[in-house]
């Protein structure tokens, strides 16, 4: 792939990631704006391939194996067009996979032309082509450079705002007859309280939420080694787990971890909260 090529769908990219982090920083009354935007990218790329579509058919050769090949693509052309215009404007991961089939087409015709090229010598017409196209890649050179950078704040930016808190996370130790209890030969249970705060931009649903309970002397508790949930970019075990409905709003939940006997001892334990792969609060209790 060529840079110039690369250099006009990054451009093209870049919008398209720009639409998709607003969907998910914007609130939820700006959607039916945003789908007007998606809207709008998917006619472009419709665009694009109707006009690889007219460079296809501006491309002649004297030999018959090639003028074979480029019928191929021309068909290849047309039909990813008529699917492109049935494919919901919504189905980003669908579009990406045409974006990419447009980027190998737009490839392979550049192959055609050097071929066609020392064939024929370059017509007039390609000529022309090329000029246009080296009009384009130098405007687009002049803004690609900041589309990259503002891509990766956006990245980020989603994944920040789509982050799930808690706030007033608290721990109590309970005995036996579900009592209140600091001694740690008398803990049965242990519940970790917390809040979930409003996030208009989160996942909504039935979430699983983990909770990781960590001994004074940095020892995990859990019941079993298969218990592991994905973190970053691992999986790592969890004390006890438990699926809370979220519908974007604040929400009250707690998690309890049930002690094995003889696990508990003296002394300052950390409980952490996590869930979508995240980290999203924690406190410290002490046991006598």
């Amino acid at each position: 792939m060529n840079k110039k090529t690369q250099i006009i769908l990054g451009s093209v990219a870049g919008v398209i990631i720009i639409a998709l982090a607003a969907l998910f920083i914007n609130s939820r009354s700006e959607m039916n704006e945003m789908i007007e935007v998606f809207t709008e990218e998917k006619q472009t790329l419709i665009t694009e391939f109707q006009d690889l579509s007219l460079d296809y058919d501006s491309l002649r050769s004297n030999n018959n194996d090639l003028n074979q090949k480029l019928e191929l693509e021309r068909e290849r052309i047309a039909q990813l067009t008529e699917e492109l215009k049935t494919v919901r404007a919504t189905n980003a991961r669908r579009i990406k996979e045409l974006q990419g089939e447009l980027t190998t087409m737009r490839t392979v015709m550049r192959s055609f032309v050097r071929q066609i090229d020392s064939l024929n010598q370059r017509n007039i017409q390609l000529t022309d082509a090329n000029k246009n196209l080296r009009r384009q890649v130098a405007q687009v050179q002049q803004s690609y450079q900041t589309l990259e950078q503002q891509n990766d704040e956006l990245s980020h930016k989603v994944a920040v705002a789509s982050k799930l808190e808690t706030t007033a996370v608290s721990a109590l130790a309970l005995n036996y007859k579900e009592k209140k209890t600091t001694r740690a030969e008398s803990v049965a249970k242990i519940k970790i309280s917390f809040t979930i705060l409003k996030n208009v931009t989160a996942p909504v649903g039935m979430l699983n939420v983990y909770l990781r309970i960590t001994r004074p002397d940095r020892q995990l508790l859990m019941h079993s080694k298969s218990d592991l949930f994905d973190f970053e970019d691992s999986k790592i075990n969890f004390s006890a787990t438990r699926q809370i409905e979220y519908g974007g709003e604040q929400t009250d939940s707690y998690i309890v971890y049930t002690a094995d006997a003889g696990e508990l001892m003296a002394g300052t334990y950390e409980a952490e909260i996590f869930c979508g792969g995240q980290q999203i609060g924690g406190c410290t209790f002490a046991l006598k």
